[in-house]
């Protein structure tokens, strides 16, 4: 085999790993605040907002805190660099993106998921005579 064939090949198998590494350091996982604290990495926190402890905005230093209860009922402030997300106070919702320090959840990005407009409201519609019934076929 020519050299230059072994050249081109080592460096496809290189750049190859190369990517491997770097698509594995960007994989964010979702965690809990208990194990987000011990990883020391950036991770996805999915929970909710502990709307009785409040949500404030401090435009000085351009930041939005607030108290996020996560899926295992751990609660833990949050600080955002930024505004507020948009329908942040209807949200159902929330997936913070960011990494536990001195026990405060440090977020570069939060999505908020809000109330959908096609959920149902526990009438169903009869197809038939088009009247509203409950849930348990009553008028």
């Amino acid at each position: 085999m020519k050299p230059k064939y072994i050249v081109t090949m080592v460096l496809a198998v290189l750049l190859v790993a190369g990517v491997m590494i770097a698509l594995e350091n960007k994989k964010l996982e979702y965690m809990d605040f208990n194990s987000a604290q011990s990883s020391g990495r950036r991770v996805q926190i999915a929970g909710t907002w502990v709307k009785e402890k409040g949500a404030t905005y401090d435009p000085a230093s351009n930041e939005f805190r607030f108290t996020m209860r996560d899926g295992k009922g751990a609660e833990l402030p949050v600080v955002l660099d930024g505004a507020r997300p948009n329908n942040f106070e209807i949200s159902t919702s929330i997936v913070a993106t960011g990494i536990v320090e001195n026990s405060r959840f440090h977020a570069s990005n939060i999505l908020t998921k809000c109330p959908s407009k096609y959920e149902s409201s526990g009438k169903e519609l009869n197809p038939y005579n088009n009247k509203s019934r409950n849930s348990d076929g009553s008028l």
